[in-house]
């Protein structure tokens, strides 16, 4: 079976870690400090702080820029087609959920419906760039400017690059467009630390706060001998990344530049071989932004006989996510979403990672050209 997901993992990855493990100290330390110094390198933005999971990272994110009002009807406007990760933090904060309906194009939150649902209400917008396309952020700034004028208020983007490692808009890559950007480096992503996540940050005092909040409020960061004895004015959680896992994306960070780059140039096949095939619609591609491609998701008719079909044939398909809006923990905010209507039961993903062959490139044309 042609597997739709791999962990990239160098092979120096090993020996990095168990330097760790015999070094005496593995919690958040030096190889921390490291990582995120190399993080801010390659993304070119100083403002960040790792932490335990993606998950983690929208939750801190959320709570830096609505924390206490959950109890005041704090909204946040978000996408229903994403990982249940990306929704469940506005749970946890207390906060409600707005559903905004999907692109069918490209996937990603339909930028016209969102600017139609901005109100005052508006705490805060999550984006998601699915599979690594990114959402336009120009037309976004748009919206977030006319939402000012209009209604007086101008609320916080968090970007979720779960998928979008080395992605760009605009010749940026992502993390550098004046929101938060949060990061995965879950066990199956472009670059993994085994598990973990990033926070960047537009501006110094968010990432100070991040920082300090990552880890129960507490300053480690003082010249005081014992931390716990560091006055706490606001209290945090315990969502910091430890050294086994930065050892383990120190020593991927070397080499997820091949791995996004075999990701690019499979995608850049399929999109040559698959353009013009009966029953299948390629999502949409512009040239202001360049997609990470983690995963590639097509649009077919019948989706379960496409799926018989690669599974038939010895190739994983998957639709990887479910839309969130049809689970019962968030039934109280149903809404009407024909965008993702007409399109959620005709995504499916098929490999496009790092580990494909030529001939297994080729075997996945020639089966869907086949037909199913």
């Amino acid at each position: 079976m042609i597997p739709l997901f791999k962990v990239a993992m160098s092979g120096t990855a090993p020996a990095l870690v168990e330097k760790v493990l015999t070094s005496g100290f593995i919690g958040q330390g030096a190889k921390v400090d490291e990582f995120e110094a190399a993080l801010a390198t390659r993304i070119g933005n100083p403002k960040l702080a790792t932490v335990n999971s993606a998950t983690s990272g929208l939750h801190l994110a959320l709570h830096l820029v609505t924390g206490g009002v959950g109890g005041e009807g704090g909204e946040v406007l978000t996408t229903p087609m994403t990982c249940s990760a990306t929704n469940w933090p506005i749970l946890a904060n207390g906060l409600r959920l707005r559903w905004v309906d999907v692109d069918p194009a490209n996937l990603n939150m339909d930028l016209d419906d969102l600017a139609r649902k901005i109100t005052p209400r508006t705490k805060a917008i999550i984006v998601v760039h699915w599979a690594g396309y990114p959402v336009d952020l120009r037309r976004l700034a748009e919206v977030l400017d006319q939402a000012e004028k209009v209604h007086g208020v101008r609320p916080v983007v968090i970007e979720d690059c779960a998928h979008a490692w080395g992605a760009t808009f605009e010749g940026k890559q992502l993390g550098n467009h004046g929101n938060i950007s949060v990061f995965s480096f879950q066990a199956i992503k472009h670059l993994t630390a085994g598990d973990g996540g990033l926070v960047v940050l537009p501006d110094k005092e968010l990432a100070r706060r991040a920082r300090l909040l990552r880890w129960y409020g507490i300053d480690r960061e003082t010249t005081a001998r014992f931390s716990f004895l560091n006055d706490i004015p606001e209290f945090g959680f315990k969502f910091h990344m430890n050294d086994i896992n930065a050892s383990i994306g120190l020593a991927n960070l070397d080499h997820v530049d091949e791995v996004l780059a075999k990701h690019r140039r499979n995608a850049a096949h399929f999109d040559a071989e698959l353009a013009d095939v009966p029953g299948l619609e390629l999502t949409e591609r512009a040239p202001d932004r360049e997609s990470s491609f983690w995963i590639y998701t097509i649009k077919v008719d019948d989706r379960d006989g496409f799926m018989r079909r690669m599974e038939e044939a010895g190739i994983m398909a998957s639709q990887v996510h479910e839309r969130n809006d049809v689970y019962t923990t968030v039934r109280e905010y149903a809404a009407l979403l024909p965008g993702l209507d007409s399109v959620s039961t005709r995504m499916v993903s098929i490999p496009v990672g790092w580990w494909l062959t030529e001939d297994e490139r080729g075997h996945i044309v020639s089966t869907i050209k086949a037909g199913w």
